[in-house]
């Protein structure tokens, strides 16, 4: 089992904070250091000091760290045009060395989009326009260096585009698509992507999702291994009071909650289902003990 530190900085947390974590995933031997990519705080305080860029964010991050991979869990297809979206994950995969992972979404959280002017389409429309940019992505990261590309999707056309810069990650970096809808997310994470993710759901709710998504892989056709994900919300302490110290200070108790033996017998509970990374939700990001706590008593004790 692969562990990735997963943070929620809209929350609130600066770009210094940001790269304290990222720098002690790194040291503590994570597999990644993921972000959500959202403009509004979502859990209710302030936000303050306010958002910060993903993609901004992890182009910074891909020159401050070595190792780590580094990825969005998940961009909004909302936020950006798909050719412009290629451009910056390509040249952040550059600027890392090629340890760049993009996950997209359809989008789905109203408030941050009428709070910053971007436009909220039903979401029969937002899939549809997930379906033109994972299309489009892939498309211009595959085209042959001195060829071009062109798409006629209806919601974006391309003619003759030079499908410049290339990524470092030869056909391109891995694509992650997420969530539980029992169609069209399974479709398109088998026709596109190359890791699927299951985020805050139970084990039998993911073994379910799991499932389907096997199933529309065996449709279509595809030979591709999938990679099966879990995201999950973390606390964890070296006794039940550390563990319940930490789960006050972020409000909750969350599913993987407990001493070290407790989580990793709860990460194995999703192993069982085939899933080969887990993304530990931190949200707070002032505890790096916590990070080490799960690296030095969880980690080696994993599937």
């Amino acid at each position: 089992m692969r562990l990735c530190v997963f943070t929620e900085p809209q929350e609130g947390a600066t770009y210094d904070d940001q790269l304290k974590v990222a720098l002690r995933t790194e040291e503590c031997g994570f597999d990644g250091f993921f972000r959500s990519d959202h403009y509004l705080t979502i859990m209710g305080e302030d936000g303050g000091p306010g958002p910060t860029d993903a993609w901004v964010t992890l182009g910074a991050l891909a020159v401050q760290t070595s190792r780590i991979r580094l990825g969005t869990l998940v961009s909004s297809a909302t936020f950006r045009l798909p050719g412009p979206l290629a451009i910056s994950v390509a040249q952040v995969d550059q600027m890392s060395g090629g340890r760049v992972e993009l996950g997209l979404g359809a989008g789905w959280y109203e408030p941050e989009h009428t709070a910053y002017g971007i436009p909220f389409p039903p979401i029969s429309e937002r899939f549809d326009k997930l379906s033109e940019q994972l299309a489009i992505i892939k498309g211009l990261w595959g085209t042959p260096s001195g060829e071009t590309f062109s798409f006629r999707g209806g919601h974006y056309d391309l003619y003759d585009c030079p499908a410049l810069p290339k990524p470092t990650q030869i056909p391109g970096p891995p694509v992650i698509v997420g969530g539980v809808g029992p169609k069209r997310t399974p479709a398109l994470a088998a026709k596109y992507a190359d890791e699927y993710n299951v985020a805050f759901r139970p084990v039998d709710v993911t073994a379910q999702a799991y499932e389907r998504v096997r199933a529309a892989c065996e449709s279509e056709g595809r030979e591709q291994p999938m990679v099966l994900s879990v995201a999950q919300t973390v606390a964890c302490g070296r006794t039940a009071a550390e563990a319940r110290a930490r789960a006050e200070k972020i409000g909750k108790e969350p599913p993987i909650f407990g001493t070290p033996d407790q989580v990793v017998d709860q990460i194995g509970r999703y192993a069982e289902l085939g899933a080969s990374r887990f993304f530990l939700q931190i949200l707070d990001l002032s505890d790096l003990d916590h990070l080490d706590l799960i690296a030095s008593e969880v980690a080696p004790h994993l599937p």
